[in-house]
Parts: C-alpha cells; structure tokens; sequence
C-alpha cells in the first residue's frame, strides 16, 4: 500500500474516534416518541340551569307558513244610484253608521217633476179606461136589444182592453220614476264604519258613482293561497296563530272556507281565514302565521340546541361528566312556551326523553369537556 494512501485512512479513522467521543461526553437529553400518548387536559365548563334543557314529551303540531291581508267579511261601497248634484254628506271616515242609514242625498228637483209627469199620464190613461168601459157597456145594451151588430161590440171591447193595457204602462212609467226618486236618498246597506269618504257635497255624481265605503270589523278575513299538495290538508275549522303588525299577541283564526278551484297561472288554492274583531285591528293590516294541520306526540327540543356546524345536525349532551356531541334527525316544528318563554321546539329523533341537552346560551362546547354544575341546577 502506498503511503499516501494509509495516511488518509488513518486521518478518517481519527475523525471517527473523535466524533464518538464528543457523543459520548455530552449525550443527547431524552425525548418523548412520537407515539407516546399525551395526558388528557380537556378543559372544564360552568352551567346555570338556562344552559341546560331536558328533552320532552310534547305534542307536535303539523303546520303550514300562511300570510296574507287583513280584509273586513262585510264590507259595501255605497254609489249613486242616480246622477245629480250631492247633498247633505256629512259622514267621515271612522263614523260609525246603521244599515238602512241616510248618508247623502241627490238633488231631487228633477226626479220629483218626472215622478209627477209619470203620475198625470197614468191619470189620463184611467180617465181613458173608463170612457172605453162606459162605450162597451152602452154597445153590449144595444146588442142585447138587437140594435147593433156582435161585431161592433168586438170592437168596443178592443177599444176597452187597449185603453187598460195604456193605463198599466203608464203606471209602470210612474213606478220607474217613483223608484228614481227614492234612490235620490242614498243609504247605507250594512252597519259599520266609514273606511273611505269618496265625494264631497256639491259635486255632480255620475250613475254608479263612488260615494262611500263603509266596513263591518265585527268579523275579518285573511285571503291566504296554499299550494295544492297543501291545501289537501286543509279543512274548514283549522285553527292558526297570527301575528299581526301592531299587536303584541297573536291571535286565533279559523278556516272558514276554501276555494273549489285553483287560481290560473300559479295554481294555488285560496284559503279563508276568519278571524274575530277586537280593538286594534284594522282593514289592510299585514298578518302572518302558522296553520295547524295535525297534532303527534314527539320528543322535542329547542331549535336553538341543535347545531349543524357538522356536516349532520347535532346536540350536547350531558354523558356523566362530560360532554358528548350525539347526531339526531329533525322533524316537526312547534313553538311552546319554557320558562315564561316562547321558543320554537323542534321534534328529534336519535336521543332518549330526559336527556340533558345544552341550550343555545351555553355556545359550542367541546366533546369531552369536563361539566361542572352550579349548586341547584341539578
């Protein structure tokens, strides 16, 4: 071997002593393998007892979302049933009105001349029935006496039956102009109050003219249109619960009635919702609700609790000690009151009765996590 070449394999091996040599001098400290486990340091978490909730036995009632207009059952927009000068209109809106009330009147002057114009033709028309009845019973005289002809008594009881059927035209013309007359006085068809004041006095109304529309709020109706698959599930005497703007509660209607046919274009069915009057409801107010169209029994909790920040709704529950994250299946929806609270409860399957369940104010809480409950609570 070459000198050269044992000096290098001498240095590399000296290189090597050397580096074990400092390995063992100053050793490596230990460390924890990869798959050594960590201890456990899951957090604990305070509940008061409105973060929790047990899960109940409830009666679930099928509903359907309904809407719609505040619409008066009675309701009549009195017009001017001939044309003439307004008079005497004093009524405004909010009055409060009776059927068969005076509201207005039309000016009268020329109705009265043609109702007497009508009553003079019918007189002239009787002056002539009885000179025609007095000329057939001179003819059937001299015919009975042989003086004259049947023929010329035809005549005369001709004369006569033209001479009546003039008169009772002339009483019906008289009937015409009389009728016209009195629709110069305007009235009210229904009792009410006005919603709408339409004319003023002195105004010159045209034949149906609009003079008021007077409403009767002692019973309402909501217009509401439900699709078909919906409304098959609808009957009349169904209860709902609406909300009406300006009104704190809600109150009940009832289905009247529903339409035997469905509206063109958008083939929805009109359902009829009737609601009863009382102090501060009005005509065109919106309302909106829920239509109860049957009840089941079902294990329910606030819709609030369920979270679906999973890819599948979830709830937590109380395991023990700890918290556990259980996957459940939604159904119905009803609103209940809780603890003096009006909250929307949701039917859950996947999840036994009395279970404890976090509510909404106790936030997202991690699996696992210890619970500790205030004194009470429990």
């Amino acid at each position: 071997m070459k000198k050269s070449t044992l000096w290098i394999l001498s240095a590399i091996a000296a290189a090597v002593l050397a580096a074990g040599g400092m390995r063992l001098l100053n050793p490596r400290p230990a460390t924890t393998p990869l798959d050594t486990p960590l201890a456990n340091t899951a957090s604990t978490v305070a509940l008061s007892d409105s973060d929790v909730v047990r899960v109940q036995a409830m009666d679930m009632e099928m509903s359907l979302p309904v809407s719609g207009t505040l619409k008066a059952s009675q309701s009549a927009m009195v017009k001017a049933r001939v044309a003439g000068e307004l008079l005497d209109l004093t009524v405004r809106e909010g009055d409060r009105i009776k059927a068969g009330q005076v509201v207005a009147r039309i000016e009268p002057t020329e109705y009265q001349a043609r109702e007497r114009q009508a009553q003079q033709q019918a007189d002239a028309a009787r002056a002539q029935v009885d000179i025609a009845q007095k000329q057939f019973d001179n003819n059937k005289a001299l015919m009975d006496q042989g003086f004259i002809s049947a023929t010329a008594l035809q005549n005369a009881m001709a004369s006569l039956n033209g001479a009546k059927a003039t008169h009772m035209a002339a009483m019906a013309a008289h009937d015409v102009t009389r009728k016209a007359l009195d629709d110069a006085i305007v009235r009210s068809p229904i009792s009410g109050q006005v919603a709408q004041r339409l004319a003023q006095p002195g105004e010159r109304m045209a034949l149906d003219g609009r003079i008021i529309e007077v409403v009767n709020l002692s019973q309402l109706e909501v217009e509401v249109a439900l699709s078909a698959a919906d409304a098959r599930l609808v009957r009349p005497g169904l209860h709902a619960q609406m909300r009406i703007e300006g009104l704190e509660e809600p109150v009940t209607a009832k289905v009247l009635r529903i339409s035997p046919s469905a509206q063109a274009g958008s083939r929805s069915v009109l359902v009829y919702l009737g609601i009863a009057g009382e102090e501060g409801l009005r005509q065109g107010l919106f309302a909106q609700g829920s239509l109860g169209t049957q009840s089941q029994r079902a294990l329910a909790v606030p819709l609030a609790s369920v979270r679906t920040d999973k890819p599948l709704p979830y709830v937590q529950v109380i395991d023990g000690e700890r918290i556990k994250h259980l996957t459940v299946q939604t159904g119905t929806r009803t609103e209940k009151t809780h603890n003096n609270l009006t909250l929307t409860w949701v039917e859950i399957q996947g999840i036994n009765e009395g279970a404890q369940v976090l509510t909404a104010s106790a936030g997202a809480v991690r699996e696992g996590t210890q619970v500790k409950f205030a004194p009470g609570v429990r």
